[in-house]
């Protein structure tokens, strides 16, 4: 009994020692992987030279067209009515044109490139939410997965070392062979549980990596913490925020007050710019003549009265309209959808006993121990094991849904719902 005894408290140190070895290892915090995401990540320069664009084309919007220089240069001749020569020379002449809009019609462009620059800008700050929520959901996976990795891994080390024990004993009849191939078959199923859980946390890793800018093959250990999950605001509340922070709400009204100017543009468009042009005329012939005048010049609106044009910029501000109003409806929906969910997962979770998972493993490592003892069936030693790691994945799989719901929320309304804190500060760190 004291060899069994000793057998029995070295697996279990064998087992426990993963857990201690996670909790003690130092690793990145969730905050500080989203931080580096967003000062690294290569997608930002995209949307950065966006805004560069959109501010070099107002630039460009407002500056007046070049003024054009054009010379000319003849002989004349000169003869009176009898036919006689007068004399011969040179002419000459020599303008600058410079055309001027109608009054307002600049202002209009520059508010029309105005709200490109908005646009981009939505467009910035759009993807640093969305990559700051990929990162936080990336950097849980990873964590969450290496959780029911090391779980697995230490199931399935107990049934291993039965399977080993159980091999060197001479089984007498056909319950104890049944119950050796019960323990080695899922010895097999444990060990790819734990195989498959530790491909999925290398899988978020590598994703991981290329969004915060690093090499694919960069170690990372993401540090245990536990992600507080706050109760919403009334519905009222955030269907309220999002008309107001909703990134896709404020697009559709940058884009309707941009279709505004357009129409103003088009009715203003009607009047046509005007010329001037200064020049200066001379030549030698019979004597020496200079002139110097001032001339203008316009087009006459009698044909095109920009009638199509002004209709068309007209249909596309109703476009703008529509689309704005299906994109208030289409995110009310979403929004409640997801705050429904993400409530209903909360309440779920918040059904579990804060020590839920440690009375769990106990029990597990407890049915580990009665069994070595002969005082609990295989069937029932088989499902505590399976349990426990069943429960593992409910509890980790609710609260990575319930973030998935929570950034999604965040995204629809521009409200913040993210707190997350260290892991040594609430008994879930222990799992």
């Amino acid at each position: 009994m004291s060899k069994l005894r000793n057998t029995i408290l070295i697996l279990a140190f064998a087992a426990a020692t993963p857990w201690l070895r996670a909790a003690e290892t130092p690793g990145v915090t969730l905050d500080a992987l989203v931080a580096e995401a967003l000062a690294k990540n290569p997608e930002l320069k995209f949307y950065e030279a966006e805004i560069a664009a959109a501010r070099g084309q107002r630039r460009q919007t407002g500056t007046l067209p070049n003024p054009e220089l054009s010379a000319e240069l003849g002989s004349k001749s000169v003869r009176d009515l009898s036919g006689n020569k007068l004399g011969d020379g040179a002419v000459w002449a020599v303008s600058v044109a410079q055309t001027f809009e109608f009054p307002g019609r600049v202002s209009l462009r520059k508010a029309i490139a105005g709200k490109q620059i908005e646009l981009a800008q939505l467009g910035l700050e759009q993807f640093r939410t969305a990559l700051a929520n990929q990162v936080r959901l990336l950097g849980y996976r990873a964590m969450a997965a290496e959780q029911k990795a090391e779980a697995a891994k230490e199931v399935a080390a107990r049934f291993q070392d039965l399977s080993a024990v159980l091999v060197q004993r001479d089984p007498a009849g056909v319950a104890p062979m049944l119950d050796s191939r019960i323990i080695e078959a899922s010895a097999l199923t444990l060990a790819r549980r734990s195989s498959q859980a530790t491909q999925e946390k290398q899988a978020a890793l590598y994703e991981l990596n290329q969004l915060r800018g690093a090499n694919i093959a960069t170690p990372v250990h993401v540090a245990r913490t536990d992600v507080r999950l706050t109760p919403l605001p009334e519905l009222a509340r955030l269907l309220a925020a999002a008309q107001s922070r909703n990134f896709e709400v404020r697009a559709r009204l940058a884009e309707l007050e941009q279709q505004g100017f357009q129409v103003k543009l088009s009715e203003n468009e009607r009047w046509p710019a005007i010329t001037v042009k200064p020049y200066v005329a001379g030549e030698r012939a019979s004597d020496r003549q200079r002139e110097f005048g001032l001339g203008v010049s316009l087009p006459l609106p009698l044909w095109d009265q920009k009638k199509g044009s002004i209709e068309a910029a007209n249909a596309r501000k109703m476009q703008a309209e529509v689309s704005l109003n299906v994109t208030l409806r289409e995110i009310e929906r979403r929004i409640a959808e997801t705050a429904h969910a993400y409530r209903t997962q909360v309440e779920e979770m918040g059904k579990w006993r804060a020590d839920s998972l440690d009375r769990f493993r106990e029990a597990a490592a407890l049915g580990d121990r009665h069994y070595r003892l002969g005082a609990l069936p295989i069937a029932t030693y088989t499902e505590l094991q399976k349990q426990y790691l069943d429960a593992l994945d409910a509890l980790l799989g609710t609260q990575a849904d319930a973030l998935v719901s929570r950034s999604e929320l965040e995204r629809l309304t521009g409200l913040d719902f993210t707190g997350t804190v260290p892991a040594k500060a609430t008994a879930s760190a222990k799992y």
